[in-house]
């Protein structure tokens, strides 16, 4: 891996997220990945904290099959979201990975109502035979103490 290839797959994945490639956007994580967005601010612990989102694969898969779901009332019509990243930090970048911290605004709406969040997403990155894939990922919300509306879709 090299510094243009990560860079390049950070934005790849939200372009995913925007264009709802979202069955594509499954293929980028290995099947032992974990997708994470902490509770508190600075949270350490996934596991013996609560955490708005803990969710392996097959949990990722099932949120996805949902969003397509022909019952989803709650999906008609559906959510659309947006990403605006800044550049991605590489904090650690090895032949056969990656850590990356990408700082980012994501917009997600849904008929009259919109929301935006501040992030900050940190990426593990492994690579494979088909190329990079995520590891695990690690989405902190910087308002996370706050009270806010439902997240449809995946930041």
């Amino acid at each position: 891996m090299n510094r243009e290839e990560v860079t390049d797959f950070i934005y790849d994945e939200a372009w995913m997220l925007d264009e709802g490639q979202f069955h594509e956007w499954l293929d980028l994580w290995l099947p032992d990945a974990v997708y994470w967005m902490p509770l508190n601010w600075n949270q350490q612990d996934p596991v013996n904290e609560t955490s708005l989102l803990y969710e392996d694969n097959f949990m990722l898969r099932l949120r996805i099959e949902r969003l397509h779901g022909a019952r989803t009332f709650s999906q008609k019509p559906k959510s659309r979201c947006h990403h605006v990243l800044n550049r991605p930090r590489i904090l650690e970048l090895a032949e056969d990975s990656a850590k990356v911290v990408t700082k980012m605004h994501y917009v997600e709406t849904r008929l009259d109502e919109q929301q935006m969040l501040a992030l900050t997403v940190t990426h593990d990155l492994k690579a494979t035979p088909d190329g990079i894939r995520i590891a695990g990922k690690r989405v902190d919300i910087l308002n996370c103490d706050a009270a806010f509306g439902n997240i449809q879709l995946l930041p």
